[in-house]
């Protein structure tokens, strides 16, 4: 009873200590309640002991189980899956091995001596190395001290079976398995080798299962996410940001949200965009109104790049240099006022404006690279041969220079970058040619003197690995036809 109340007493100290140690990490303490059994027989030993593991699980002949709370534990969490573990067991043995001659009662008996261990160990946990947080599987290693009472077979006085508790340091090593139902409740088996360090007692095994309830965590700011794992201790918080709030609910942190008091989209860094034109409204100069990105989220209604708000001709494309509004060609000739050094009289691109002797000759390599020039800035729509607006006085310029070499014919050429499948590129750039040639058909200039050739993608003059390189590809060429 004197070494009884000294393991009761061990283990209320075992268990306040949990209570009141520092608690850093999720759930770092463990409490363990359970019954235990002691096998004193497969430990390679002579009769009436057996050899290492003979019969490991013969419970019925060989295993002295106390049916009662029979062993108390404590654990703490120390870090990189491991764990150290203090506890005391109590049992009666009433099971020493078997007889070879006894074959119809194998099990030898003895009188219920008393036994009594204080054990530490040092555990490490493979849940990580397996990858469940369910399933706890360890192995360990520590010592103790164990007292088992004298009998026939353990006797360390004169006396055989004098009643006096037979003590001895122990080494231990053991594997052991919880199953956890929640974070903090599970069951626990265990099954523990005890080697002794002097021959008056037995080396033995103890098996253990039970309860095991772990405890200790600390959450600062009550949002069910410990301080361990939460990002933002000090503030309630959500599961799926690791503890950090969402104030506007839009699925995106504080920490990450630009607009942290409005719902918005992840796009937009949770900013919302009220008018749906793809523009942020902490981006858009226009919040209320679709606009284009190029203008910072307002409208342009005649794509003249010049915002709505600004545009002295709203409805009619010009450019920023005259307020949105078209440039006047008072003389019809088709070269700008702006441009034109005879802006009252009709004369000729070539001459800048001004009337010139009409004389039959081709024209110079100069007025084709002009030609040339004019034609890279033709603008279709995306994907199509019909003309972007502001493209029209270009074509007008080209239709001008044209006329001024009536003797001369020319080849309208198509080519486009390598984006798309090839087919559709040599049917685009053919589509294209062909809608140059119809406009200067149309303003004047004879279907005789204009062929048109589309080349797809096959002759680019810049790489198609570069957005610029492939602007470039993107083209029409006017040249003279010999």
């Amino acid at each position: 009873m004197k070494n009884l109340s000294r393991l009761l007493f061990t283990m209320l100290l075992l268990t306040s200590m949990g209570n009141v140690m520092a608690q850093d990490q999720n759930n770092p303490w463990a409490i363990n309640f359970g019954i235990n059994a002691v096998d004193v027989f497969p430990v390679g030993e002579d009769a009436p002991q057996g050899d290492y593991f003979s019969e490991f699980f013969n419970a019925t002949d060989h295993w002295s189980i106390l049916p009662s709370l029979s062993t108390v534990s404590v654990s703490k969490y120390v870090g990189d899956n491991f764990s150290v573990q203090a506890g005391g067991s109590i049992n009666r043995i009433n099971k020493w091995g078997q007889s070879e001659d006894n074959i119809t009662n194998p099990s030898i008996r003895v009188n219920d001596l008393a036994y009594y261990a204080l054990d530490g160990n040092v555990r490490y946990h493979l849940s990580d190395l397996l990858g469940t947080t369910k399933l706890d599987p360890t192995v360990g290693v520590g010592g103790g001290y164990t007292w088992i009472e004298e009998g026939p077979y353990n006797t360390y006085s004169t006396v055989a079976g004098s009643n006096n508790s037979v003590g001895a340091g122990t080494l231990n090593a053991s594997l052991g398995l919880t199953y956890w139902f929640s974070d903090n409740i599970g069951l626990f088996v265990e099954s523990k080798y005890k080697h002794s360090f002097e021959d008056y007692l037995t080396k033995h095994f103890q098996h253990s299962a039970g309860l095991t309830v772990r405890f200790g965590g600390t959450d600062t700011d009550g949002d069910g996410i410990y301080d361990k794992d939460d990002a933002c201790p000090d503030v309630p918080g959500l599961e799926s940001f690791n503890g950090c709030p969402d104030a506007d609910g839009d699925g995106i942190e504080d920490s990450k949200d630009t607009c942290p008091n409005e719902a918005g989209l992840a796009e937009f860094n949770g900013c919302p965009d009220t008018d749906g034109d793809g523009i942020a409204d902490n981006n858009d100069n226009c919040p209320q109104v679709k606009g284009l990105k190029s203008l910072k989220g307002c409208p342009d209604a005649d794509g003249d790049g010049v915002t709505d708000a600004k545009d002295k001709c709203p409805s009619e494309a010009g450019p920023a240099a005259n307020n949105g509004c078209p440039w006047a060609d008072t003389d019809g000739d088709g070269v700008l006022d702006k441009d034109d050094k005879c802006p009252k009289v009709v004369g000729t691109v070539a001459n800048n404006g001004c009337p010139e002797v009409a004389v039959v000759v081709q024209p110079s390599q100069e007025v084709i690279n002009k030609l040339n020039a004019y034609a890279k800035t033709i603008l279709f729509d995306s994907g199509k041969s019909s003309f972007q607006q502001r493209t029209y006085p270009v074509l007008q310029d080209i239709t001008a220079i044209l006329k001024e070499y009536p003797a001369s014919n020319f080849t309208i050429e198509g080519h486009t970058d390598s984006q798309g499948a090839k087919a559709s590129n040599q049917s685009l750039s053919d589509r294209r040619a062909k809608a140059v040639l119809n406009y200067l058909v149309e303003n004047g200039i004879s279907s005789s003197r204009l062929t048109s050739y589309g080349f797809g993608e096959d002759y680019p003059i810049d790489s198609n690995t570069t957005r610029a390189g492939r602007a470039n590809n993107r083209r029409v060429e006017v040249k003279l036809r010999k």
